[in-house]
């Protein structure tokens, strides 16, 4: 069971009412839910492949910010030209479709992660959430997304917790 106020805080941070939330991913350090482990399978049925879904506007705003720079292009080529990399970033992939499947059996978005895994570089938001949720070391781009990003919570929270 989510609580009340975690559940009103990402409902403001998206400006909608959450769907499929199975828990809190990862907790920003100013309190505030930023990540949101979803239901492999939404309320209305739907397949939801995006199991780490980032919700903080101040990240998510950041994070659209690096998306607009080109990184993912140079993260792409990046993964074709470093084995180790390409390695790390397939584990990485293994590591989300481990964590889903732990939440649930939906075939019709088996092998399929989010963010581009395994091979591609397709949503930066997808591999920040991969890494807060899952922790550094999992996802080596998740990381460097992170590093990039700096503290996007210093400036206070983006929404105001109130009493559920």
């Amino acid at each position: 069971m989510i609580d009340p106020s975690d559940e009103a805080a990402v409902a403001a941070q998206l400006a909608r009412p959450p769907r499929g939330i199975h828990e809190i991913g990862h907790r920003c350090p100013c309190g505030n839910p930023d990540v949101v482990t979803t239901e492999p399978r939404l309320p209305d049925g739907t397949p939801f492949p995006t199991t780490f879904y980032l919700t903080c506007p101040k990240a998510t705003s950041a994070i659209g910010t690096l998306e607009a720079s080109g990184l993912m292009a140079q993260m792409a080529q990046r993964l074709a030209e470093d084995e180790e990399l390409a390695a790390s970033y397939r584990r990485a992939h293994t590591a989300y479709l481990a964590a889903r499947a732990a939440l649930g059996d939906v075939p019709e978005i088996e092998g399929i992660s989010a963010g581009g895994m395994p091979d591609r570089v397709k949503c930066l938001h997808v591999l920040a959430g991969q890494a807060l949720a899952q922790g550094r070391g999992v996802n080596p781009l998740g990381d460097e997304v992170l590093d990039l990003l700096g503290d996007w919570w210093a400036g206070g929270p983006c929404v105001e917790r109130g009493a559920p």
